[in-house]
């Protein structure tokens, strides 16, 4: 899974959506999917103005996290719900 810290970033620097849109030229839409990280392609043309935009590295930005982190981290929040049970 590939996390996107657009909103983090965003903000760090007190920015909306509209902001980011507006200061890269990127669409809205494409600015919101990243923000909401429900994208599920992005150009590397976004990337590169994002990157720009926050002075970053595109590691930054975009974290590839591991399958078997994430099925950890869901398998316990699930055993902490059974607990309260």
């Amino acid at each position: 899974m590939i996390r996107c810290h657009l909103a983090r970033m965003m903000g760090e620097h007190k920015m909306r959506i509209a902001d980011v849109a507006r200061e890269t030229g990127l669409s809205r839409a494409t600015v919101t999917l990243l923000y909401k990280e429900t994208a599920q392609k992005v150009d590397l043309e976004a990337i590169e103005k994002l990157c720009l935009l926050f002075e970053c590295r595109v590691g930054d930005l975009l974290e590839l996290q591991s399958v078997l982190k994430t099925q950890e981290n869901s398998s316990h929040g699930k055993e902490g719900r059974d607990a309260d049970n």
